[in-house]
């Protein structure tokens, strides 16, 4: 039940944020992206500087990577994909989408992100304290949510799973858990009244938008799978997909990522 109000609380915020993005830079015409939701912030900047310089507009869709993969697959108009998995990007080159292997453009990090204010904000040395904390709780009567994005698409919600596993937390944890359809949701989740917080994507947690109203701590990268974030251009991508492919690896595109967290192999 709680799991139900929590997402229905959300929803309409989530779709409203959603249509905003991707439509925002949309015109007839303009070369469509596909892009993991960790990249929401960070790939909305830089498309916006893109087109100061260019004059050339994208329509930018932010979702759960292992969707787009799916959907690419099938045939959709996507010209350019930034997943957070570069499995995704392998596979699509081997079944003949892409026009090449594509290159990593970032490896992500995650963090513990929680609702500002609190005063419990886990310490690095034990940054999901809390997830045993909110077990206590559970036992004692009270339902504090974990939340991640969910881990059957979501490269950032197999992450998560894997951190809570290596503290031996992931099976106790069930009862707690609300997954979001991709990490960005689940950032909106962790940040709910019903929820303790959640693990979600570092670039998120830089975001002004998240920031203002959050407090993160990392988790170290030895407790989950790389996050080896792989771009490329799909058989349908044109001149102007491509030269937002290239901007995005020169020095003012990888500044961009850099801000938000995102790091180069």
């Amino acid at each position: 039940m709680l799991k139900a109000k929590l997402k229905a609380k959300l929803a309409h915020g989530l779709l409203l944020a959603g249509l905003l993005l991707t439509s925002a830079p949309a015109i007839a015409g303009a070369p469509i992206v596909a892009a993991a939701s960790d990249l929401q912030f960070a790939l909305t900047e830089a498309a916006e500087r893109f087109q100061q310089q260019t004059g050339n507009t994208l329509r930018l869709n932010f979702g759960s990577s292992g969707n787009f993969r799916r959907q690419i697959a099938q045939g959709a108009p996507f010209e350019l994909y930034l997943s957070a998995d570069e499995r995704y990007v392998q596979a699509l080159y081997e079944e003949g989408h892409t026009k090449d292997e594509g290159v990593i453009y970032a490896i992500g990090r995650l963090v513990w992100l929680q609702r500002a204010g609190r005063d419990d904000l886990p310490s690095e040395d034990a940054p999901l304290s809390a997830v045993r904390d909110a077990l206590e709780n559970h036992a004692s009567g009270t339902t504090e949510r974990i939340a991640l994005a969910n881990p059957e698409h979501a490269p950032y919600g197999v992450a998560a799973q894997q951190a809570l596993e290596h503290v031996g937390l992931w099976e106790g944890t069930e009862p707690l858990r609300v997954l979001g359809e991709n990490v960005s949701q689940a950032a909106q989740f962790a940040l709910s009244d019903d929820a303790r917080g959640g693990l979600v994507a570092y670039s998120l947690a830089l975001a002004p938008a998240l920031g203002e109203r959050s407090e993160y701590v990392l988790i170290p990268e030895s407790w989950h799978s790389p996050l080896r974030q792989r771009m490329v251009l799909t058989n349908r991508a044109g001149e102007v997909a491509s030269d937002f492919y290239h901007w995005l690896q020169q020095d003012e595109g990888q500044a961009i990522l850099h801000r938000y967290g995102f790091n180069p192999e």
